[in-house]
């Protein structure tokens, strides 16, 4: 690069943007533990009293009219850093995300949810994303939805991530823009998004010579699968967006293929529902996040 542009020498890459990068002939470690400690002293939470997950299975979040109010202001400042810890915590995204809808009327009920991920930062200080030099280089996509799981608006949320082998390079968890009518149709869109960034994946990929067909999105919804597959038998998906329905062109030029996959082994669970301690766990292993 040095040949074709201006540029200075500052040495290997350890800080950058509160990102720190450790790099070994084993591989790539990136976390965020200083931005962490920061951030857990800014919020007075340095002494707090540590959690094993960021979010408890029995709490669900609603609106909560009747609440007390609490500062607006501290909570949006929370839950926006938070939003920039999860560049390299994935295992926060879900949590987060959740609490990041109630900005604009925060109740107690909320923010006693955003302290236990504080909680839960305590106990994961060190955490991050590990990308180890041997590993293959082929792309596996797993995608997830909730079924009208927002109380505000009935809407499902879209959750996936995609892999490079072993390693995490993308992730993602967005609300659908319309309200789905079914589970089936709400994991069928989510899976119609997950195509669309294994799509990019590919073709960034393939400016270094890569190229695939096939790659296999994980799903855990078996009618979301039949509706790719054969959409003539299934006449009660005619209110789905056409712009959703891409998916079964995509799996015909044989670019993805949707696979099923056990509840138990879906990666993107994670980014779905609160997990237990257990699950937590193994999913963190799974997604290549650990602790240096």
């Amino acid at each position: 690069m040095s040949s074709k542009f201006e540029m200075s020498m500052m040495g290997e890459l350890s800080f950058f943007l509160g990102l720190q990068v450790k790099q070994s002939s084993d591989g790539i470690f990136i976390s965020q533990s200083k931005y962490l400690q920061d951030m857990l002293k800014k919020f007075s939470f340095s002494e707090c009293k540590p959690a094993k997950t960021p979010m408890s299975t029995s709490v669900s979040l609603s609106a909560d009219p009747s609440g007390v109010d609490v500062n607006a202001s501290f909570y949006r400042g929370m839950i926006g850093s938070l939003l920039y810890l999860t560049a390299s915590r994935p295992d926060i995204v879900f949590a987060t995300s959740m609490c990041s809808r109630f900005q604009a009327m925060p109740k107690e009920s909320h923010l006693n949810a955003v302290k236990r991920i504080f909680c839960y930062l305590k106990h994961t200080p060190n955490l991050g994303l590990w990308y180890p030099c041997e590993s293959s280089v082929d792309v596996v996509g797993f995608t997830d939805s909730d079924f009208a799981g927002c109380a505000l608006d009935r809407k499902s949320t879209s959750r996936g991530c995609q892999l490079l082998g072993n390693r995490l390079i993308s992730w993602s968890s967005k609300k659908q823009s319309s309200v789905a009518c079914s589970t089936a149709e709400a994991e069928y869109v989510a899976a119609g998004r997950c195509c669309a960034q294994v799509l990019w994946i590919q073709n960034q990929l393939m400016d270094y010579g890569f190229k695939f067909s096939k790659t296999p999105i994980c799903c855990d919804y078996t009618s979301a699968i039949l509706i790719s597959q054969n959409p003539v038998q299934h006449l009660k998906t005619k209110h789905i967006d056409v712009r959703h329905h891409f998916i079964r062109d995509i799996i015909q030029k044989e670019k993805i293929e949707l696979l099923y996959v056990p509840t138990e082994q879906q990666l993107a669970d994670i980014f779905t529902k609160p997990l237990d301690e257990l699950k937590m766990l193994f999913f963190i292993g799974e997604l290549g996040i650990i602790s240096q």
